[in-house]
C-alpha cells in the first residue's frame, strides 16, 4: 500500500521569519544611505504556506508493524499506552504530530485509541505514529483552547457533592451540556448524602429525574449506593467528572476497591484539593473502564454558540416553537411561552435561570 499523503498546517511558532528582522539597526550602525528602500518597496515571505507541509501517514509494513492501543495517561511527553493483551508501553509522540495547527491543547488524551511502533530492542517503549478518530469527547474551554478530558467514553458520570463543598447545579448544567452536545450519556451522582437530609434534595433530583437523566444519591463513607453505582459502571468505559473535593476518587475506591486512588481530606475553607493531577484510565475489576479526572473550579463550554444552548436543555426544548417570535431569546420578548411556563410552575425557575447564565455569559 501507498502511504496516504495529506496537507497539514503547522502552529505558527514552526515557520522560520520570512525576512530579517534588524535592517535599521544596520542602517544606524553602518549608513548605506544609498541602498535606502523606496516607500513602496515591500518584502514578504509565504505567509501561511510556509507554515504548511505534505505528511505522508506510515503504513504498517511486515517488518515494522504498528500495534494499536489505548491511553492510559498522559504525564508531560510521556504516555502510557496499553494493548489489546493488557503489555504496557510508555510512548512518546511523534514529533509531526506535536507541531501540527490544532485547538486542544494535547495530541492525545486519556481514552485516545492510537497506532505505535515499538522501540527497536525494547519491549517497554513506542512512538506514537497516529491517533484514531474519537467517537467522543468531553471537553471545555481553557485559555481559549480546547481541553479534552476524556475521548471515547459511553457515559460521563457527573460527581457533585451535597455538602462540603455545597452544591452547585448550575456546574452540573453546564457537564449535561457539554454531554448532550458530544452524544454521552450523563449521569449525575450526588456524593456525601450522609452529611445533609436527603429529603432536602429531593425538588432537585426531581427536576432531573423527570427530564430522564439517572440521578445516584451515594456516600463514599458510609457505603450507600455503591451496588447502583457498580451496576451503571459494569463492562462501560466512564468518565467521573466534578469540580475538587466532591469525592471522585473516594467514590471509585470504594466502588472498587482495587483501585487505589489517592485521596485527601478537605480544606477548612471547605475547597477541595486537587489530589488527581492528570486524567487516568483504569480497568475495573468487575468489569468496565473509568477514566478519573482531576478536580475542575470551573467549566467553560467549548464549542457550542449561544443560539445552540436553548436546544441543548432538555426540558425547555418543546416550548421552543410556541413563542410569537421565531428568533425569540425566551429572555425579553413579549409573548414568550418559556417565560409563561416558568411563570406558571411548569418549567423550574432555576433551570430557567442556568439557562439565561449560559445563553449570555452571566
Amino acid at each position: 500500500m501507498k502511504p496516504q499523503k495529506v496537507r497539514v498546517s503547522f502552529r505558527k511558532n514552526r515557520s522560520e521569519r520570512t525576512r530579517t528582522s534588524n535592517w535599521t539597526r544596520q542602517f544606524e550602525e553602518h549608513g548605506f544611505e544609498e541602498e535606502r528602500e523606496t516607500a513602496a518597496e515591500r518584502i514578504s515571505g509565504k505567509g501561511e504556506l510556509s507554515r504548511k507541509r505534505t505528511v505522508a501517514e506510515n503504513i504498517p509494513d511486515a517488518e515494522t508493524p504498528l500495534f494499536s492501543g489505548r491511553v492510559l495517561c498522559v504525564h508531560g511527553a510521556s504516555i502510557a499506552v496499553q494493548t489489546g493483551d493488557g503489555r504496557l508501553f510508555q510512548c512518546v509522540m511523534r514529533r509531526v504530530l506535536k507541531t501540527l495547527q490544532t485547538d486542544e491543547r494535547q495530541p492525545a488524551v486519556a481514552g485516545d485509541r492510537v497506532g505505535f511502533r515499538p522501540a527497536p530492542n525494547n519491549e517497554t517503549e513506542g512512538m506514537i505514529e497516529h491517533v484514531e478518530p474519537r467517537t467522543n469527547t468531553i471537553a471545555r474551554t481553557s485559555k481559549n483552547r480546547k481541553h479534552v478530558i476524556a475521548a471515547n467514553v459511553d457515559q460521563v458520570l457527573i460527581v457533585a457533592s451535597a455538602d462540603q463543598p455545597e452544591l452547585k447545579p448550575n456546574l452540573i448544567d453546564r457537564m449535561i451540556l457539554t454531554a448532550e452536545q458530544s452524544g454521552v450519556l450523563p449521569i449525575i451522582c450526588i456524593n456525601k448524602i450522609d452529611l445533609v437530609d436527603p429529603a432536602g434534595l429531593q425538588p432537585l433530583i426531581g427536576v432531573y429525574s423527570q427530564m430522564g437523566y439517572k440521578v445516584l444519591t451515594l456516600s463514599a463513607e458510609t457505603g450507600l449506593g455503591m451496588e447502583r453505582l457498580r451496576k451503571q459502571l459494569l463492562n462501560r468505559s466512564s468518565a467521573v467528572a466534578g469540580q475538587s473535593g466532591v469525592g471522585k476518587s473516594s467514590l471509585l475506591n470504594a466502588a472498587d476497591p482495587q483501585m487505589h486512588l489517592r485521596t485527601a481530606e478537605i480544606g477548612h475553607a471547605f475547597k477541595g484539593k486537587h489530589t488527581t493531577t492528570m486524567a487516568e484510565l483504569r480497568q475495573l475489576s468487575f468489569g468496565g473502564f473509568v477514566i478519573d479526572t482531576p478536580g475542575l473550579r470551573q467549566f467553560m463550554l467549548w464549542d457550542i454558540i449561544p443560539e445552540e444552548v436553548f436546544g441543548l436543555f432538555r426540558d425547555l426544548r418543546p416550548y421552543e416553537n410556541r413563542c410569537r417570535f421565531p428568533d425569540c431569546t425566551h429572555s425579553h420578548e413579549d409573548d414568550c411561552a418559556v417565560k409563561q411556563a416558568v411563570g406558571e410552575g411548569r418549567l423550574d425557575l432555576r433551570r430557567y435561570e442556568s439557562y439565561l447564565a449560559v445563553r449570555f455569559g452571566n
